[in-house]
């Protein structure tokens, strides 16, 4: 008789069918964890990314391919950059390290770079746990290039590779990422900063579950090390980077993500993402989970052009903005707006419904004015109206 099904590997064989059986694993890496971290609601993200789906090929084969993504030309400009940082076991990157992070420290001269490869992302995390391990009992400085490292996200494991772990003298252990973007005079585009921010933020909570499997415990610093071109040169220079925020955000919306078997267990029976299924089928299977579409979503979701289309068709104001949405309350839709707004439903005490029906009667003034200065001018029909009404629009948008 086979073996009896753990509920571990009962999901992973759940996952697996949702794939598709001859679908291989789009691994889930930091940015696309921190982005899924930022939207926590999106319950279609969540079980896209926990089954490894590719996003992008999926976007395509519903008709509604994604720009998202890094170009091939960025993608060789940042493995070379990161190759020559990392040049001479290290040495340049070491300096850094002790430079901006560690300068009571003893210099780097030598830097242990232990091997790391082992088979399968299982087997390269463990490799990689016993790397820390050793090297903080060594009290040395140490390179862990590209680690692997795993992360519990939603009751599903994510393994993590960033750029470079280091391991100071004294134990602890600080997070690398090297960036292809460039650092003018000490100074980098605050909103790619803030993205290597966030995508660090997920490698320092990943640590932080290895480390405590320790005792003692060594300490994940949270200040992290940004390493990018100096100026519009191809030499390296860094710069300290506080993720304490990032790790407070990212962690309490991770904790707040669904469960990615209660998800898989609301599902049809039968459901698949797999590309090569006939469009109408692969539409219904991805409408079967609920998303939580926003305008953010454009620029960190492959599927957010599918998700905008649907969003629109069914009204909802989340597609004007989170902040919009968080003002109207219990109103979700642009049909519910606007009825509350003319007063044919909407509970009158309703803070939104006061500010939309309040909002409603300084249009309808404004309008009347205007008509009427209209009507005084040389050679103008009176009562000509400038601007048509709110509710003859088509979609019922504003003109």
């Amino acid at each position: 008789m086979p073996p009896p099904r753990t509920r571990g590997t009962a999901l992973r064989h759940r996952l697996a069918e949702l794939r598709g059986p001859d679908v291989p694993a789009k691994a889930l890496d930091a940015r696309a964890l921190a982005a899924l971290a930022a939207n926590p609601g999106c319950k279609r993200r969540a079980i896209l990314d926990g089954a490894g789906v590719n996003k992008a090929v999926l976007a395509d084969a519903l008709g509604s391919p994604s720009a998202f993504g890094q170009s091939q030309f960025a993608f060789m400009r940042g493995n070379a950059f990161e190759a020559k940082v990392k040049a001479d076991g290290g040495a340049e990157l070491l300096r850094l390290v002790h430079e901006k992070l560690d300068p009571g420290a003893e210099p780097p001269t030598r830097a242990r770079v232990p091997e790391l490869a082992a088979i399968g992302p299982e087997g390269r995390a463990a490799r990689t746990a016993l790397a820390l391990r050793e090297a903080s009992e060594a009290a040395a400085w140490t390179l862990l290039d590209h680690p692997m490292l795993a992360l519990d996200v939603a009751g599903s494991p994510a393994f993590l590779e960033p750029d470079a772990v280091v391991v100071h003298p004294d134990g602890s252990w600080t997070v690398v990422e090297i960036k292809s973007f460039p650092m003018l005079d000490g100074s980098a585009d605050p909103a790619k900063v803030g993205a290597a921010a966030r995508q660090s933020a997920v490698y320092v909570l990943a640590l932080e579950e290895v480390a405590a499997q320790l005792k003692p415990a060594p300490r994940v610093r949270h200040r992290v090390l940004l390493v990018c071109p100096k100026d519009f040169s191809n030499l390296p220079t860094a710069s300290a980077v506080d993720v304490r925020k990032q790790r407070a955000v990212t962690g309490r919306q991770l904790a707040r993500l669904t469960r990615i078997e209660d998800i898989a267990d609301t599902l049809p029976e039968g459901t698949c993402f797999a590309p090569d299924r006939p469009p109408a089928e692969l539409t219904a299977a991805v409408e079967s989970v609920p998303a939580a579409y926003a305008p953010e979503c454009l620029a960190a979701c492959e599927l957010a052009f599918h998700c905008r289309d649907r969003s629109r068709a069914s009204g909802a104001v989340t597609t004007l903005g989170r902040s919009l949405r968080a003002e109207l309350g219990d109103l979700t839709t642009v049909d519910e707006v606007l009825s509350a707004a003319h007063g044919e439903s909407g509970d009158p005490d309703d803070p939104a419904v006061a500010a939309l029906r309040r909002a409603a009667e300084l249009r309808a003034e404004a309008l009347r004015d205007a008509a009427e200065r209209q009507g005084q001018l040389p050679g103008s029909a009176t009562g000509l109206r400038l601007v048509e009404p709110l509710e003859s629009v088509p979609g019922g948008g504003a003109r």
